[in-house]
C-alpha cells in the first residue's frame, strides 16, 4: 500500500509560525534542559504580579529571562542590576513574540555556591564553640563619650557614620582604626584596627566595626575566623554594620549588636545629644522643686524651734509639773505595793492555815467513801457467800451453760481456793 504526500512532497516543507516555535522549543528542551548560565543582570524589573524579568548578558551576548512569581519569593536578596550571578532553569520559545527565553527556576549570586557553604560551615563551627551565645552578648553604654571606628578610610560607611555622629551625638570623641574592608589583605588590617583599640587608653566605650553592600565576595573578609575570635575578645562592645539589611557575615553573629546598616550602626551606639538635653532639663526642674519643698520645710521648723527657744520660762514651768506629776505617780505606786504586801502576809498567817486544814479534811473522807465502794465491789465478798467463778483451762469465764458440754474440763474458784471438774451431762 503506497502513501500520498500531495504536490509538497518533493519540495522544502513549509511550517506553520506556531508549529516551529514549538518544534524549535522542544528540541531546545531535548538538547539542553535544565540549563545553568552565568552571566550580569541587566534591565531589572518586578512586575505587580511578582513575576520579574531581567536580562543576562555578558560580552559575547544576551538573554531574555523570566522568573515567575513563586520562584521570585525564594529569593534571598534583592537582585540589582550590575549583579552577576547563576541562574537556573529552562530554556524555551515565547511563541507570541517568536523570542528565545530562559524560564528561571533559581537565582543566586554568582560563586555563591561554594563560598555560601564554606560560610555555613564556619558558621556552625563557631556556633558549636560558644561565639554567638546570647548570653555573652552585651548592652551597649547608654552615655558613651568616646567610640571607636574600625573601616576603610575610603568606604561611602566613613562618611555615613561620622556625619551621623556629628548629628546626633557632637559631643563624643570618635577614634578611627582604619582597615582595609575588601581583598586578600583585608582580615588581618581589620584585626590589627580591633586590637589597637584594644589597648589604646582610654579605651572607647563602643567599636563600630563598618562596611557598605556589596556581593558575598565583597564581603568575605567579614567572615574571617581569625577576625571572628577577636571581635569576642573585645573588651566593650562591638557593633557591626556590614552591608545592607539582608547581608549577614559571621561578624554579626559574634558582635554584641548586629545594624542593618553603618548609619543604623551609628545610630544605635549614640543617642541624639537633644535627647538627652531635655531629659537634664526635666532632672533640673524636679531638683529645683525637691529642693524648694524641702527648704518649705526647713524653715517651718527653723520656725517653730524660733518660737519655742523665745519662752524658756515656760518650757522651765512645763517641765517643772511634769516633774511633780511623775513624782507623784511614784509615791502612790510605792504605797499600792506596801498595802499589797500586809494584805498578802495577813492572808498567810491566817487565812492560809485554816483553809489548808479544811482541804485535808475533805480530801481524807472523800478518800474513804472511795475505798468502801471498792471494799463492796470485791469478787472475794460475793464468793464468800456461796458463789463460784467458772472459767475454762485456758482462763477465760464461763458464764452462760451453752458454752459447755460433756467431758469438757472445768475451774471452779470458790472463797477459799479452786477445784477442778469435768461436765457430765449438758
Amino acid at each position: 500500500m503506497s502513501e500520498f504526500l500531495g504536490p509538497a512532497a518533493s519540495g522544502p516543507r513549509v511550517w506553520p509560525v506556531g508549529a516551529l516555535c514549538r518544534a524549535v522549543g522542544d528540541a531546545l528542551d531535548a538538547r539542553f534542559n535544565p540549563v545553568t548560565v552565568r552571566g550580569e543582570i541587566s534591565g531589572f524589573s518586578r512586575a505587580a504580579s511578582g513575576h520579574c524579568y531581567f536580562s543576562l548578558k555578558d560580552e559575547a551576548g544576551q538573554l531574555r529571562c523570566a522568573m515567575f512569581r513563586r520562584a521570585a519569593s525564594l529569593l534571598d536578596f534583592s537582585p540589582r542590576d550590575g549583579d552577576q550571578v547563576e541562574v537556573r532553569g529552562r530554556l524555551a520559545v515565547y511563541e507570541p513574540r517568536g523570542d528565545l527565553q530562559l524560564v528561571v527556576e533559581s537565582l543566586r549570586r554568582a560563586g555563591q555556591g561554594a563560598l555560601f557553604e564554606q560560610f555555613l560551615q564556619r558558621k556552625a563551627r563557631l556556633e558549636a564553640e560558644g561565639l554567638f551565645d546570647p548570653s555573652r552578648k552585651r548592652a551597649l553604654p547608654s552615655m558613651p563619650r568616646r567610640i571607636g571606628l574600625v573601616t576603610s578610610l575610603g568606604a561611602a560607611a566613613l562618611h555615613d557614620v561620622v556625619t551621623a555622629l556629628r548629628r546626633r551625638a557632637p559631643h563624643v570623641e570618635v577614634v578611627l582604626a582604619p582597615a582595609a574592608v575588601q581583598g586578600a589583605q583585608a582580615p588581618a588590617e581589620l584585626v590589627a584596627a580591633l586590637r589597637a583599640l584594644y589597648v589604646l587608653q582610654p579605651v572607647p566605650d563602643a567599636i563600630l566595626l563598618v562596611r557598605g553592600g556589596g556581593s558575598i565576595e565583597d564581603l568575605w573578609a567579614f567572615n574571617d575566623e581569625t577576625l571572628a575570635r577577636t571581635i569576642a575578645q573585645s573588651p566593650v562592645p562591638v557593633v557591626s554594620g556590614v552591608g545592607h539589611e539582608t547581608d549577614f557575615t559571621i561578624a554579626d553573629f559574634c558582635a554584641d549588636l548586629r545594624a542593618p546598616t553603618p548609619t543604623a550602626a551609628a545610630e544605635l551606639v549614640a543617642a541624639p545629644q537633644a535627647l538627652w538635653l531635655e531629659a537634664l532639663g526635666l532632672i533640673g526642674e524636679r531638683l529645683n522643686d525637691a529642693l524648694g519643698a524641702r527648704l518649705d520645710v526647713l524653715g517651718q521648723r527653723l520656725d517653730l524651734a524660733a518660737g519655742r527657744l523665745g519662752r524658756p520660762s515656760g518650757m522651765v514651768a512645763r517641765q517643772r509639773l511634769g516633774l511633780a506629776h511623775q513624782a507623784q505617780r511614784l509615791h502612790y505606786a510605792v504605797l499600792s505595793k506596801t498595802e499589797r504586801l500586809s494584805q498578802a502576809r495577813l492572808v498567810l498567817q491566817t487565812d492560809l492555815p485554816l483553809k489548808l486544814g479544811r482541804s485535808l479534811a475533805q480530801r481524807s473522807e472523800r478518800l474513804e467513801r472511795v475505798a468502801m465502794r471498792l471494799q463492796l465491789l470485791d469478787p472475794a465478798l460475793v464468793l464468800q457467800r456461796g458463789y463460784a467463778w467458772l472459767a475454762d483451762p485456758a482462763g477465760r469465764a464461763i458464764t452462760s451453760a451453752r458454752q459447755l458440754a460433756p467431758g469438757d474440763a472445768v475451774r471452779a474458784r470458790l472463797a477459799d481456793g479452786t477445784v477442778d471438774m469435768t461436765v457430765d451431762r449438758g
